[in-house]
C-alpha cells in the first residue's frame, strides 16, 4: 500500500509566525508515529516563500505538488496538507482559499468558517445570530472623532473596556482600558493592527476553554478547561508564550455545576455545527461571578505548543491525537 503523502505547512510571515513553529513541532512528533504517511516540512516565511527543512526553495503547484526550484528532480506529490499557521494566512481562511481552488484536500476549518470566526465582527455577529450570549459589545470602521465619542460613552457605561483589533488572534492588537484618557491614543494603536475595531466591556469572570473536535463523524465538546491569570490582567501574547508569565492553566476546570457544564459544552457544540467548523477548534468562554456564561472567541487552528491547551484538553477527554488526527485525515480524502 502506497503512503499518502503529508505536507505540513508552517510558519506565514504574520505576528504568530515563531508560535506556529513550536506547534508544527508537536505535529511532526505526532505524525511520526503514524506509519501510513510520509511527511515534509515547509516553512512559509515572511517574503512569502516556501522553504524545507534543508533550506531549499519551493512551490505550491496547481497541480497538487511540492515543486523545487533548484532540483526539479526532488518534486513531490501532495494528497493531504496541514496547514500548521496561526493567524494569517492560516486562521484568516486566504490559504485554504488555495487549497480549494486546486481542490488539494487539507486539516482543519474551511475558507469561510475561518473568516467567520478570525474576524471579531463576523464571530460576533454569528454568535448573535445563533443565540449565544456573547460580550456587549460595539463596532468601529475608522478612527475618527465619533469613534473615539462612542468609545468614551461605552466607557462611561461599562466602567472599563477591551479593545481589540477585528483580525488577529492570540490577544495581538488587543487592550485592556482603565483610563478613560487612553481611549484615543489605545484606538489609534489597535486600527495599526486591522481597519475594523472591536470595543467590549470588560467582563471581570473566570476564562474557560473547550477542545471543540470531530472524531468518529461526532462532534465532541470537551469538559472545559480554566485559564488562571495575574491579579487584574488578561491572557496576552506575552502571558500565553513568555517564560516567565504568571498565567497558569488547568486541564479541567474546578468548581463547575453540572448545569454549568452542560450549557457550556452545548454552546460549544452549537457554535461548532452552527459556523460550519471543521476537525478542530478551540472555544473560549467567560463565566462570570454571578454565574453568566459568554462565548468569548473561537480558535481555528489552536496552538500545539507545550503550553497549549487544546490537545491537553483533547488528552484529558480520552483521545489520542494521532488518532484524532488519521481519523480526520482519512474522512477528508475519502469525501
Amino acid at each position: 500500500m502506497s503512503k499518502i503523502n503529508v505536507l505540513l505547512l508552517c510558519g506565514g510571515g504574520g505576528a504568530e509566525h515563531d508560535i506556529s513553529l513550536l506547534s508544527a513541532k508537536f505535529f511532526e512528533t505526532t505524525l511520526e508515529n503514524i506509519p501510513e504517511y510520509q511527511v515534509q516540512k515547509v516553512e512559509l516565511n515572511k517574503q512569502g516563500q516556501y522553504i524545507t527543512s534543508d533550506g531549499e526553495i519551493c512551490e505550491l503547484t496547481g497541480e497538487r505538488q511540492l515543486r523545487h526550484v533548484a532540483e526539479p528532480s526532488k518534486n513531490w506529490p501532495i494528497d493531504f496538507v496541514i496547514p500548521c499557521i496561526h493567524g494569517y494566512p492560516g486562521e484568516t481562511g486566504d490559504i485554504q482559499s488555495y487549497f480549494e481552488l486546486i481542490g488539494l484536500p487539507y486539516f482543519g476549518c474551511d475558507a469561510e468558517a475561518s473568516r467567520n470566526s478570525f474576524n471579531k465582527v463576523t464571530a460576533k455577529m454569528w454568535f448573535s445570530a445563533l443565540g449565544i450570549p456573547n460580550t456587549p459589545y460595539l463596532f468601529l470602521h475608522q478612527l475618527d472623532d465619533q469613534a473615539i465619542s462612542e468609545t468614551q460613552a461605552a466607557f462611561d457605561k461599562w466602567g472599563s473596556v477591551f479593545v481589540k483589533a477585528a483580525s488577529q488572534g492570540s490577544s495581538v492588537g488587543c487592550y485592556k482600558v482603565d483610563n478613560r484618557d487612553d481611549i484615543a491614543n489605545v484606538l489609534k494603536d489597535a486600527f495599526k493592527y486591522s481597519p475594523y475595531v472591536v470595543v467590549e466591556k470588560t467582563i471581570v469572570a473566570r476564562e474557560l476553554e473547550v477542545a471543540a473536535y470531530e472524531y468518529q463523524g461526532e462532534v465532541i465538546a470537551s469538559k472545559p478547561g480554566e485559564i488562571i491569570c495575574d491579579s487584574n490582567s488578561f491572557y496576552t501574547f506575552d502571558e500565553k508564550y513568555a517564560a516567565d508569565s504568571k498565567a497558569s492553566t488547568k486541564v479541567e476546570a474546578d468548581n463547575l455545576t453540572a448545569e454549568q457544564l452542560a450549557k457550556i459544552q452545548a454552546y460549544s457544540i452549537k457554535a461548532f455545527k452552527g459556523m460550519k467548523l471543521r476537525h478542530l477548534s478551540r472555544i473560549d468562554f467567560f463565566l462570570t461571578e454571578d454565574g453568566e456564561i459568554l462565548l468569548n472567541e473561537i480558535n481555528t487552528f489552536p496552538g500545539s505548543t507545550p503550553i497549549s491547551m487544546f490537545p491537553k484538553m483533547l488528552a484529558h477527554n480520552g483521545h489520542d491525537y494521532g488518532e484524532f488526527l488519521k481519523d480526520a485525515v482519512t474522512r477528508a480524502l475519502n469525501s
